[in-house]
């Protein structure tokens, strides 16, 4: 297919970067004097900014959200299915903005950044940071591109928390909020996960106490370890038996401890394309990121009350296969906007992939968000 003459993509796009002079402060009591936020922008924003939807990412996602790059043409956005000309996110009538959060290793100030003060990479200086942090640091992205209130703030999983957080937050800058396969937190099983692939990190020789930049050596066998982990989390046992069953490589048993089976194929193939591209330091804020967020911990652990500052109008979806953030913790949410009498829908999508059924193109999902969008679209 001739991309550049299908009218549902965005088409080329170029990042754009935004420097910050001012100190940003972080949860943790530490703070940054000066950063920069990658960041790309699709479709027009309109003339009193109120068009504009910010789509925050996942863990190992970045600020490309939707087209593809002159020089990269197969480097497509990992949302692209979704935003668009006649996309559920539709760009004919809305400027959506990606954004790659600080911390980050895909252009926004992180680890691999040098740091002013040293002239050497942060590594494990860096401040941890929550996604009440990433929340603040887009506030001044949006004030600096003109956006007081934004027509929809929207994510899946992590990207969905921090959607939360901005209703939360900043109530009066967002007038809608999608929240797709979230939960209010992370349970005990979804913490330890985190902490095994953090720990396969974290004891790679090459890992350095995270100072690995000044070595010269990337710590990739904790890398794919911690990525092999994930990405079992991220399917379904449906989804990955529908997919691999138990096919062997070579149609035999070897008797071996390598690869016999696709499904192991498979894993190491993601593992070892993941710790080419990704920086190990990220991924220990991003899941660290994942684990603290808890927005009804300040509310007395009453997720009800911590809800209560919020206005916006809500599209929540879960699906049904998804083990790590099953629907019953959407239902959490749903449940304390609804003791609020909040407006909320919420759909429950019976699908077999697992929590990566939140990045594909299942036609009622896709159809329920651009149900959402046209209703936002006509109250513009």
């Amino acid at each position: 297919m001739n991309r550049e003459g299908h009218g549902n993509f965005v088409g080329a796009v170029k990042p754009q970067s935004m420097h910050f002079d001012q100190p940003l402060s972080f949860r943790s009591g530490t703070m940054l004097r000066e950063y920069d936020l990658a960041y790309e922008t699709y479709g027009t924003l309109n003339a009193d900014g109120s068009n504009a939807v910010l789509v925050c990412h996942a863990l190992n996602a970045s600020h490309h959200v939707a087209g593809w790059y002159e020089n990269e043409p197969d480097n497509i956005g990992w949302w692209d299915n979704m935003i668009g000309p006649g996309k559920p996110l539709d760009t004919r009538h809305f400027f959506v903005i990606g954004v790659n959060n600080l911390g980050g290793c895909f252009g926004s100030t992180g680890p691999a950044t040098l740091n002013p003060e040293t002239g050497k990479p942060y590594g494990s200086s860096f401040p941890v940071v929550t996604v009440q942090d990433w929340v603040e640091a887009q506030t001044r992205l949006a004030d600096r591109l003109g956006i007081k209130r934004f027509a929809a703030v929207m994510g899946g999983s992590l990207g969905a928390m921090q959607a939360l957080q901005w209703t939360i937050s900043h109530p009066e800058r967002v007038a809608n909020a999608v929240v797709v396969a979230a939960a209010p937190k992370l349970s005990a099983q979804n913490i330890a996960f985190n902490e095994v692939a953090r720990q396969a990190i974290t004891t790679d020789p090459d890992f350095h106490g995270g100072d690995f930049y000044e070595h010269g050596v990337v710590p990739k066998r904790g890398l794919r370890l911690a990525r092999m982990i994930g990405h079992i989390t991220y399917l379904s046992d449906d989804a990955m038996m529908e997919k691999f069953g138990r096919t062997l490589r070579s149609g035999s048993i070897n008797y071996h401890f390598d690869v016999d089976f696709e499904v192991e194929s498979y894993l190491r193939h993601q593992g070892d394309k993941f710790a080419e591209y990704f920086d190990a330091n990220t991924y220990l804020l991003i899941t660290r990121a994942l684990d603290y967020f808890d927005p009804a911990r300040d509310s007395g652990d009453n997720l009800t009350s911590a809800m209560a500052a919020a206005t916006a109008r809500f599209l929540v979806v879960s699906f049904t296969s998804d083990w790590r953030f099953s629907p019953e913790r959407s239902r959490e949410i749903v449940k304390a906007l609804l003791d609020n009498r909040r407006h909320v829908s919420y759909a429950e999508v019976d699908a077999p992939h697992g929590h990566d059924a939140f990045l594909l193109e299942d036609p009622r999902y896709h159809a329920l968000v651009r149900s959402f969008f046209e209703q936002v679209h006509a109250r513009l």
